[in-house]
């Protein structure tokens, strides 16, 4: 029985009224309503697993999302994370939460990853983890990416919260899953997820309806688009 997740969803949705979030869901329909799936994402925001779950919504289904331990320590996050039984990530352990979002998924829930393991900086995705395949091809269910923009503005890496910044849009798409047959690599099932969420990523950035205010306020855009946030990694050794 849920006890937690619901009221807090509840509260989520108030807080997006109250702010008047503009947040648009695409692709819903490939969220499975029933069985197990890795929902896989970009990550841009410190917000970002919120508006993930949102997008879970409309399939009614309560995405378990996989964090690091010390969210699960804090006195306050901690008994909420652990109440809606999201999965901790001890780094120095890893195998146990491998085998947590397996039996997970194996009992029909969504987790949630992203794969890029921190936030990028450039908002361009980053190298991924193969963890995300690793885990859709042992428990044998859907890999579903997804691309979520527009929570960075209102707090990522870098810069101060705006927690009741108002009118923010947020777009979240969700494209169909992808193929996880048991005689592929992970790396080669990882490489068609960043070629998925690129897609994806480009195509809600493409879409979305604010531009920036000023040429201060353009670091919330990637560099390709005219932005000021950083290059990529690769980018920048290039330069």
């Amino acid at each position: 029985m849920e006890l937690v997740y619901p009221p807090v969803v509840a509260l989520a949705k108030t807080m997006f009224r109250a702010l008047d979030n503009k947040i648009t869901v695409e692709g819903a329909e490939h969220i499975p309503t029933t069985g197990g799936a890795v929902l896989a994402s970009n990550h841009s925001s410190y917000l970002d697993f919120i508006y993930c779950g949102f997008g879970a919504q409309p399939a009614k289904r309560l995405v378990r999302f996989m964090a690091k331990k010390q969210v699960f320590d804090h006195k306050i996050s901690g008994p909420l994370m652990r109440g809606m039984r999201h999965i901790p990530v001890d780094r120095k352990a890893g195998t146990a939460a491998f085998k947590h979002a397996i039996d997970s998924l194996r009992n029909g829930e969504i987790v949630g990853v992203f794969p890029e393991a921190t936030i990028s900086e450039s908002f361009t995705i980053k190298a991924l983890k193969s963890g995300a395949a690793r885990m859709a091809q042992e428990a044998s269910v859907p890999l579903i990416p997804m691309a979520v923009w527009g929570p960075h503005r209102l707090w990522t890496k870098g810069r101060k919260k705006e927690l009741t910044k108002r009118h923010v849009p947020v777009i979240i798409k969700i494209g169909e899953a992808i193929p996880v047959p048991a005689d592929a690599t992970p790396e080669a099932i990882t490489a068609t997820l960043k070629e998925r969420l690129t897609v994806l990523l480009d195509a809600v950035q493409q879409a979305y309806p604010d531009q920036p205010a000023g040429p201060d306020d353009r670091w919330w855009l990637p560099a390709h688009l005219g932005g000021t946030a950083p290059l990529p990694p690769s980018s920048a050794n290039t330069v």
